[in-house]
């Protein structure tokens, strides 16, 4: 039993699922995932955010993270980061998805899960969405910058995440067609839309 969280920049993921987690009593993978990565890289959050989905040149930083998981690409402290470009990261990144998705109860935010996890039996995919002047007025916000800038990190974060979507998995990130839910934040509001997945997933006898 998992559930999948893909969002649009500033729709609100990462609140709505700490807010199902909490309800459901199960697992959240999201910048907890984060704050380790950012720990062991020398990175900030907000960097190893940057870089989440997109990034290239972050796949080296990632592999001490993901030795555990991935033996094949262990490495030590004294020991050269691995040559990895993006294609390694993608291939490195489904097999701790589905590492994770094995232990069920898990809230899953990003990283292309309801793509990786397509063919899981027992998952419940959602895509949170707003319009864009609310997204941009979230993350002026949350940024601390002027509306301009948000709006171009916005679009800029966006294009990324779908061109990361339609080059591995050949997906068309907006199409709801992909999702077993697609809700609009700005509508329901977080708590809204938390109380619609959290039903759903009752629902379903989860």
């Amino acid at each position: 039993m998992i559930i999948t969280i893909s969002r649009q920049f500033a729709a609100g993921g990462s609140s709505v699922a700490r807010m199902v987690a909490d309800r459901m009593g199960w697992s959240l993978v999201d910048n907890q995932f984060v704050d380790r990565v950012a720990a062991l890289t020398g990175l900030t959050p907000d960097e190893v955010a940057e870089r989440e989905e997109r990034a290239p040149g972050f796949a080296e930083r990632l592999a001490r993270v993901l030795a555990t998981s991935v033996p094949e690409y262990l490495v030590t402290e004294t020991s050269p980061l691995p040559e990895l470009d993006e294609p390694d990261l993608v291939k490195i990144t489904e097999r701790v998805v589905q590492e994770i998705a094995m232990s069920g109860r898990v809230v899953m935010v990003g990283r292309a899960t309801p793509a990786v996890l397509a063919s899981h039996p027992d998952a419940l995919h959602v895509r949170l969405v707003a319009p864009r002047e609310t997204r941009v007025a979230r993350a002026a916000e949350r940024l601390g910058v002027e509306t301009g800038d948000a709006g171009r990190r916005l679009d800029e974060i966006d294009l990324a995440r779908a061109r990361y979507h339609q080059r591995y998995y050949g997906r068309d990130w907006d199409d709801p067609v992909n999702y077993h839910l697609t809700l609009n934040t700005q509508a329901l509001g977080f708590e809204g839309a938390a109380e619609v997945v959290v039903s759903r997933a009752r629902a379903l006898g989860w």
